[in-house]
């Protein structure tokens, strides 16, 4: 771009028209955004991995989506690193879930009855009923504003002030077809809301946690409340939802039930985990004080010594976990983790390779395993390495981190083709097409022609970014 600085041009009646229509558009565009809450923007989702998290939002959310008939759908739930009790649907695929609702959440229950609203959006088609409804949105504001821009015409062409009565007309059909677009969706959120209930009473489970979700949300509007528009919401107010939901919920033989012990212990585990590997030092101490001697507490507390580089205190405090809990796989895990990251690959096998047996093979902490052996740069580990690296790739192929370890391992046996070709997969998945199609197409050149490696090198040079519609 030129540094000149250009001064704009008097807009005429046609190009006022159109930059109207266009901003009508982006309105309804803005409509999109997905249930629960607003989703984050941006080119890519800040998405976390972890087995232990994982395994137990898929025990939470496999019973909802069994009784809403979606057990063969394949829906995951994604665990997004933003601090905000927030979670949310952009398809009908995955469930998104930040890591905030996971920590504030001090009951299973309460992050059920979430995954059981977000659950009846997907059921219930909205998404796709949404994206019909902005479609006819957009026509109708098109056709409002280009009858409103006959009179801005007229008016600038006899000189009157009929032309800013006709501009005022355009503006006016803009803001009804936008109060009708967030009329449909509180209407959304109201049904997903009842799906809700339906659904945890289908398993037997309390509708208490979304009450007390929902006060939550109560108690953050507050102060705005008597200031807002409710009109001008995507969501009902959340007095509306208790109000809607109380009698409902309070109906149910199983508003009074609890979650199991060893579920809340579960629950209670997940969050000292991400409180360690998320906050600082202080706000784990203010969270977990050193009075508190709780198996979560000196999870968070092992956690936070081995990421702010006490290693022979986390050591020691890990090992003490193990001795408590022996059947937990991830204590084990968290001791390769926290040995591989700081150097010492070679002591990170024992730990890592008893987590893989107890998980049976869970593919990212068999990532893990292949990447320590990778990185003790031991040339006689390659070949296991590999072997993990495979298999680890093959169940959960959408880890990059599994595909790179991989590709340093066939580059410490010398064979170029096959790290190019899981180079290429890593850049794929990352969203890098460039390097992606670079690297599979110098493997195809090396590999034997319609072989398996051919084959999936061919793929990706014929892949194409997704669109943003489909992100």
């Amino acid at each position: 771009m030129s540094a000149t600085r250009h001064f704009p041009k008097p807009i005429s009646a046609g190009r006022r028209t159109a930059r109207f229509v266009i901003g009508a558009l982006a309105a309804c565009q803005l409509l999109l955004t997905p249930a629960f809450a607003q989703a984050p923007q941006g080119k890519g989702l800040p998405v976390i991995r972890d087995t232990e998290i994982e395994n137990l939002l898929k025990d939470y959310t496999r019973p909802i989506l069994r009784v809403a008939k979606l057990s063969q759908q394949n829906i995951e739930v994604v665990l997004i690193n933003d601090r905000a009790f927030n979670a949310f649907v952009a398809d009908g695929r995955r469930i998104f879930v930040n890591t905030g609702a996971l920590v504030d959440a001090t009951t299973p229950n309460q992050i059920i009855g979430v995954l059981a609203h977000e659950t009846g959006h997907i059921a219930g088609g909205h998404l796709a009923r949404r994206r019909e409804q902005l479609a006819g949105a957009q026509t109708m504001a098109i056709v409002a504003m280009m009858l409103a821009a006959g009179g801005v015409a007229a008016g600038a062409a006899s000189g009157n002030n009929m032309g800013n009565a006709a501009a005022g007309a355009i503006i006016a059909p803009q803001e009804m077809i936008r109060r009708s677009l967030l009329s449909y969706q509180r209407e959304e959120e109201q049904a997903a809301d009842r799906a809700a209930v339906t659904y945890l009473n289908a398993t037997k489970q309390s509708a208490k946690g979304m009450l007390e979700t929902f006060e939550r949300f109560q108690n953050d509007q507050l102060f705005i409340s008597q200031r807002i528009d409710p009109y001008l919401l995507s969501h009902p107010m959340a007095r509306e939802r208790i109000a809607a939901l109380e009698t409902l919920a309070k109906a149910s033989p199983y508003f009074n039930a609890k979650d199991s012990p060893e579920l809340q212990h579960r629950h209670d585990m997940m969050r000292a985990k991400l409180v360690g590997f998320q906050e600082r030092p202080d706000g784990v101490a203010r969270r977990y004080p050193p009075t508190d001697q709780s198996l979560p507490a000196q999870y968070a507390r092992a956690i936070s010594a081995y990421r702010f580089g006490n290693m022979s205190a986390a050591v020691a405090q890990i090992d003490a976990l193990i001795a408590k809990e022996p059947g937990n796989p991830y204590f084990p895990e968290l001791k390769g983790q926290a040995l591989l990251e700081s150097g010492r690959a070679a002591e990170a096998l024992p730990p890592l390779r008893k987590a893989v047996s107890m998980t049976d093979g869970a593919p990212l902490i068999r990532a893990m395993l292949g990447q320590a052996l990778v990185e003790t740069g031991n040339a006689a580990y390659m070949d296991e390495a590999i072997r993990e690296l495979q298999q680890a790739t093959q169940r959960d192929p959408g880890s990059p981190g599994g595909w790179r370890a991989l590709a340093k391992a066939y580059g410490m046996k010398n064979n170029r083709p096959a790290a190019d070709l899981a180079s290429a997969q890593a850049s794929l998945i990352t969203g890098d097409f460039r390097t992606a199609q670079m690297l599979a197409a110098r493997a195809k050149q090396t590999l034997p022609p319609n072989s398996p490696g051919w084959l999936r090198a061919d793929d990706i040079l014929n892949s194409k970014p997704p669109k943003s519609d489909d992100r």
